[in-house]
């Protein structure tokens, strides 16, 4: 199997200033990224693996370039795709695009800022994609608020009420409803090079239900901070996560 992943991280952040160079438990974020690709890659040696990062900081450059546990292929940020409203599939479309040389069964998106993944999560997803016919697959967790029965949204006559109508009497009743978080994305090649429309939900899309682990995207100061608290307490729980630290931790002590 031929797979692309993809990791993209433009210079500069207005929520979250440098959000992509933070360092998580003594490690920076990219790393964690890097390391269930390396342990994807010791797991399925008969996969052929690129790397593609695609940014217009050159910090960014020289903190991945820095590991030489995981090669890497630099693709410069194009500057009118490092705007704030530049949709991400964008970057990642350009990704591949870039890549001619290459022809993958699948692009799959690592979020820098979203660390809290296992192989097994990147493994999920790659089986998910592979099972339908997809234009992509996200990674989700169950979502703990239900459009159908406590979350509301103001209605054009003035009054705030659910955003989906129904006559459910408890959350259970509801349809299970999942949020992104914005962790993995298995895209299809064909989809990423058509001229699609829309945002990506609006095409055919497949799930994998990933661990909840609280923080769904790193967006602030605290974000961050509560970020390295759980990750500290899931890895001592979770063997799996505790094996991406230890290999984001060798990349650590290969680029020193």
């Amino acid at each position: 199997m031929n797979i692309l992943f993809t990791i993209c991280g433009r210079a500069g952040s207005k929520g979250f200033k440098n959000k992509n160079l933070k360092e998580m438990r003594g490690v920076p974020l990219a790393y964690y990224s890097l390391a269930v690709i390396k342990g994807y890659m010791d797991k399925h040696p008969d996969h052929n693996v690129t790397v593609c990062l695609n940014t217009d900081s050159a910090p960014l450059v020289d903190l991945v370039q820095r590991q030489s546990i995981v090669p890497i292929r630099l693709i410069q940020r194009k500057p009118e795709l490092a705007g704030d409203s530049v949709a991400k599939v964008a970057v990642i479309k350009d990704t591949l695009l870039s890549c001619s040389d290459i022809s993958p069964d699948v692009v799959v998106d690592l979020d820098i800022t979203s660390p809290l993944r296992r192989v097994e999560d990147v493994e999920n997803i790659i089986t998910e994609y592979i099972k339908g016919v997809y234009d992509l697959v996200f990674s989700v967790v169950e979502a703990r608020r239900s459009p159908y029965f406590n979350m509301v949204e103001l209605k054009t006559d003035g009054y705030y009420r659910k955003i989906c109508a129904s006559n459910y009497t408890a959350r259970q009743q509801a349809p299970i409803s999942y949020e992104l978080n914005a962790s993995i994305y298995a895209y299809s090649p064909d989809f990423l090079r058509s001229n699609f429309n829309g945002t990506i939900l609006d095409h055919n899309c497949g799930i994998s239900v990933m661990t909840d682990y609280l923080v769904l995207d790193i967006d602030s100061e605290e974000d961050f901070e509560m970020m390295q608290q759980l990750h500290e307490s899931f890895c001592a729980k979770d063997p799996l996560l505790a094996e991406i630290y230890r290999i984001a931790n060798q990349m650590m002590e290969v680029s020193n």
